[in-house]
This record gives C-alpha cells, sequence and structure tokens, in this order.
C-alpha cells in the first residue's frame, strides 16, 4: 500500500493550541549499571488525575534519545494532532537505544560493542525503563497500553523485541527498518501471538537503499499469515518519510 504524505503544515508550531512538554530525565539502569536519559513527552493538558498509553520511540545508529526532538519534531507533530481530536491520550518515551557506559553517538558507531549494546537494550528498555516509568508517571500498563515503534536501526530493535515479548507491546512500528532485523525465521519465535497484535506496521521509502530489509520482512509476514500493515512511500531514508510515519503511526495506536 502505498502511503500518502502527511498534509501541509503537520509539522509546524502553532501559536493557537495548546502545547504539551517535552523533558530529559534520567533513570537507573540495573543492565549498565549507571544513570542512563532519555527524554519524555507529555501531551497537551497532562494531569497526573488521568492514565495514560505510552509509546516508546527509538532512534536510528547514529543517534541518541535527542535524535528525534532535534530532527522529527515529534512534539510538534503531536501537539497539532491532539488539537484536531486524531489521537489517543499517550506519553512518549524517546530512550537511548544503544545501552553502554559511554552511550554518546561518537567515534565508530559501527563498532562491534556499539552494535552489541543495542541488542543490551532489550533488558534496559524490559527491566529498568518500562518499571521507571510505570512507577513514575500515571500510566496504564498492560500489553495494550504500550507501543513500540523507531526508525532505522530502531525500527528493527521494534521488530527484534516486540515479535520476542508480545507480552508487553501490543503495537509494533518499524520506519526503514536497518539490517539488525532479524532474519525473518528468527524474527517470529511465536507467530500464534504475533498474530493477535493489535498493530504491526512496516513503512519505508521506495528510494532507501536499505529498503530490501522491510522487503523482506513483509513477504515473509505475509506468507505466514501474519496480519501487518505495509506502506511504501516517496523518498529515501530520511527525516521526512519519518516524520510521515510518525504522523500517521501515532492516529492507529491505542485505538
Amino acid at each position: 500500500m502505498y502511503l500518502a504524505s502527511a498534509p501541509k503544515g503537520y509539522d509546524q508550531y502553532r501559536n493557537d493550541i495548546p502545547h504539551g512538554a517535552m523533558k530529559t530525565v534520567e533513570y537507573v539502569s540495573g543492565t549498565v549499571g549507571s544513570l542512563r536519559k532519555c527524554m519524555i513527552y507529555t501531551p497537551p493538558g497532562y494531569t497526573n488525575e488521568q492514565k495514560y498509553n505510552v509509546l516508546y520511540l527509538l532512534h536510528g545508529i547514529g543517534g541518541d534519545e535527542s535524535e528525534w526532538f532535534k530532527h522529527g519534531d515529534p512534539q510538534v507533530i503531536l501537539d497539532n494532532l491532539y488539537a484536531e481530536n486524531k489521537l489517543s491520550p499517550m506519553i512518549v518515551v524517546l530512550p537511548n537505544g544503544r545501552a553502554m557506559i559511554n552511550d554518546r553517538a561518537e567515534g565508530d558507531i559501527f563498532a562491534p560493542d556499539k552494535i552489541k549494546a543495542f541488542e543490551t537494550f532489550e533488558s534496559d528498555l524490559l527491566h529498568d525503563l518500562i518499571p521507571c516509568i510505570e512507577s513514575s508517571y500515571p500510566v496504564l500498563t498492560g500489553s495494550e497500553n504500550r507501543a513500540l515503534a523507531g526508525l532505522s536501526m530502531g525500527g528493527g530493535q521494534s521488530l527484534n523485541m516486540g515479535f520476542n515479548h508480545p507480552e508487553f507491546f501490543a503495537w509494533i512500528g518499524a520506519f526503514s527498518a536497518a539490517p539488525n532485523t532479524r532474519e525473518p525465521e528468527q524474527l517470529v519465535p511465536y507467530p500464534d501471538r504475533a498474530a493477535k497484535l493489535r498493530l504491526l506496521w512496516l513503512s519505508c521509502g521506495m528510494d532507501d537503499e536499505l529498503k530490501h530489509v522491510s522487503d523482506r520482512t513483509h513477504a515473509y509476514l505475509d506468507q505466514a499469515d501474519i496480519p501487518h500493515l505495509w506502506h511504501e512511500e516517496s523518498g529515501g531514508h530520511d527525516w521526512p518519510v519519518w516524520k510521515n510515519d510518525l504522523y500517521h503511526f501515532s492516529q492507529l495506536i491505542f485505538q
């Protein structure tokens, strides 16, 4: 299915609407053995008197917890959608998916220890970050109340972790998934449970040099009769594609 571009102005800041808040917080990671940072978006009208769903939104291999904020304007996109009553209330957590002591995107970002750290993040997310969010914010705690999505390396992580732990996430999104995505035969350990996901979203730009990864995953899911949305769209491995994906994906989750 071809994914149309979001309407003009979807990512432009508006003065005439309520706005959410974006801040950086620290949490204790037993997995890494250090304090780690993430960014958290709380929606317009956020209150401790309400319970919220949570979207965990992951970055690419060259980024960190601030990559989406610096380049993708998620708070602007979501604020505008809230103003149009198109979203279910949610908190968005933007972690650092490189789970190691020095988790900055510096030096050789393809070094083996840094690639391994993206795998280690699975434990950090499940055992450290999610419990921290659920003890610190008024959030709903069922799998149907958690979504996991990401771009490129984060898209691969979302598929790897989401399929491996359907008890944690009922909504999964992969935007231009990178080659860290497991081979199809290893990707879906629980096909019956994967078929019960509330949403499985795959998307990629038509001009993306990594599109073969998404094509391969889509073909396998089709063959295995695992329901999913498959979107091809104009563009390459870049921010206009990922922002467009967030615009559309965010409107489908928690519905």
